[in-house]
């Protein structure tokens, strides 16, 4: 009985490893097929995979900006950022950034959405071997592709097109802003219909864009 426990047990940690790590060599290579949100959301879901090549270099740019003004010289966890989230957590209040886009990615490809500790700490392996496996430009590009944008609209094509009737390579360097600015929380604000707070926040990301120099060299148009 033990035995038989036992090989059960080390043949569902073998699929609780492996897995994820196929998929991560997997979609280095190919377009991700769906995510846990896009299954989640009862909603009609509207995506279009588009190369990084095809999307304007102001928006990953402005998403560096806006998320993770570190993301190209960190290897998946900003630790400054995470342990002052960390403390406000533990004080009780409202535990803000500390996400990286790698960790985002890492999320949005195979974990479920929330803010629960255990979701977390399965989070940062699955980070590192992103980091580990994808370089840079790739987590950027697979990002753009997943995210949500909109009730059902994920990725910069299907956000590009619905807010401002484009595709993404024609986006503005205001319009990426705005889009930048609505990630926190993309079913509340709307980039092609701003509310001052969205706008105030875009024009932060622009300003910003402009002082980070050497830290958009990782990202398309450095």
């Amino acid at each position: 009985m033990l035995r038989s426990l036992r090989r059960w047990f080390l043949a569902a940690l073998a699929v609780a490893v492996g897995l994820p790590v196929l998929l991560v060599l997997a979609y280095r290579l190919v377009p991700v097929p769906v995510t846990p949100l896009m299954l989640l959301r009862d909603a009609p879901v509207d995506r279009r995979w588009v190369a990084l090549e095809e999307i304007a270099p102001a928006l990953p740019r402005a998403v560096i900006a806006a998320e993770d003004n570190l993301f190209c010289g960190h290897w998946g966890i900003d630790w400054r950022s995470l342990s002052a989230a960390v403390e406000a957590y533990a004080e009780g209040e409202r535990a803000g950034g500390g996400s990286t886009i790698t960790m985002q990615t890492a999320k949005n490809l195979f974990l479920w959405p929330g803010r629960h500790p255990v979701r977390k700490a399965i989070e940062f392996p699955l980070t590192l071997l992103i980091e580990l496996l994808w370089p840079k430009r790739r987590i950027l590009e697979v990002y753009l592709n997943v995210v949500e944008w909109g009730d059902g609209i994920y990725g910069a094509e299907a956000a590009a097109r619905h807010h401002f009737g484009k595709p993404a390579r024609d986006l503005t360097a205001s319009e990426s802003a705005r889009l930048a600015a609505v990630l926190p929380n993309p079913l509340k604000w709307s980039a092609g219909r701003p509310g001052d707070y969205v706008l105030r926040r875009a024009a932060t990301i622009r300003r910003r864009v402009g002082q980070l120099g050497p830290l958009l060299d990782c990202a398309p148009g450095a």
